[in-house]
């Protein structure tokens, strides 16, 4: 573990690490089954004019193992906890990238008096499937989970070849935070359970439906439009134009969703790929959770 804190939440130890001081804190959200530290670039950047936290969800990184997946509402109310006993104050920049903005929206949703503003790092999103082009938007709505539980050789694979991809991408990152997030994100153990984080992605969507209107915060979209050149050898050159298509449809779902909130504004990153995001363009990042931050003040 090279950085943070155990803290113990409802008799389960889960990892935060805090950095900077001010307000209101940033709180990144990871994507599924990513860890806090995979942040840890744009983390450092946010603790030079605020406070900024990275956690790990239970049943990843290096929080307590738990069956997963957890329904959103488990997943907010550890958070929640954490932030208590960790006596990290809000209100809150909840940071979410892919399946964390998800639930970065439903923590608004459930607990608006605590957060001050979102920055969306290519969420999911309940409604994309309203977009979508059909045979990735039936394959939603049908959702198999087989994938998310792949048998032993195919894990293996998939492992050695997505630690490959994290390797390159965080080549230029310290030893000492790069070689143990290696070791620990692509443990087999660790790495199989950290694939059924979204094994309920419908019940998920259902949670965020129902749990109210959106907030009226601050909200910005960043828009990945590129492919991560660590990660394009995984995607063959035959279902390139369908992911590129796929982009597209999330980028007009952003677009649309924006233009429905009263703060809400999109940053289209023709640059960068999904997973790649906060490491590829931590300046964007940057720059979004700063205007949450001044047009929160200025409101």
């Amino acid at each position: 573990m090279p950085l943070g804190k155990h803290y113990d939440v409802a008799g389960r130890s889960m990892l935060l690490h805090r950095k900077g001081n001010g307000g209101p804190t940033v709180v990144f959200l990871p994507g599924g089954g990513m860890f806090g530290l995979y942040y840890w670039n744009v983390h450092n950047l946010v603790a030079e004019f605020t406070t900024s936290v990275v956690y790990d969800r239970l049943g990843t990184g290096w929080s307590d193992a738990v069956d997963l997946p957890r329904t959103g509402e488990q997943v907010i109310d550890d958070l929640r906890e954490l932030l208590r006993v960790a006596d990290v104050p809000g209100p809150y920049v909840l940071v979410g990238h892919s399946l964390g903005g998800l639930y970065a929206r439903l923590h608004a949703k459930r607990f608006p008096d605590e957060v001050a503003g979102l920055v969306l790092l290519d969420p999911t999103h309940e409604d994309v499937v309203d977009y979508l082009p059909e045979a990735e938007a039936r394959r939603l709505r049908e959702w198999n989970t087989d994938a998310l539980s792949p048998a032993p050789e195919q894990l293996e694979a998939m492992r050695s070849a997505y630690r490959d991809v994290f390797g390159r991408a965080l080549a230029e990152w310290p030893a000492e935070i790069r070689e143990p997030l290696l070791e620990r994100g692509f443990d087999t153990e660790v790495y199989r359970r950290s694939l059924l984080e979204a094994k309920n992605l419908p019940e998920l969507f259902a949670e965020v439906r129902d749990a109210g209107p959106e907030l009226d915060v601050p909200t910005f979209f960043l828009s990945a439009m590129g492919f991560d050149a660590f990660a394009e050898h995984l995607v063959p050159p035959a279902a390139r134009e369908a992911a590129a298509e796929s982009q597209r449809a999330r980028h007009r779902l952003y677009t649309d969703l924006a233009a429905a909130l009263p703060r809400g504004e999109v940053v289209r990153l023709n640059d960068a790929g999904h997973s790649g995001i906060a490491w590829v363009r931590p300046d964007a990042v940057i720059q979004a959770i700063r205007g949450v931050l001044a047009t929160s003040s200025a409101a």
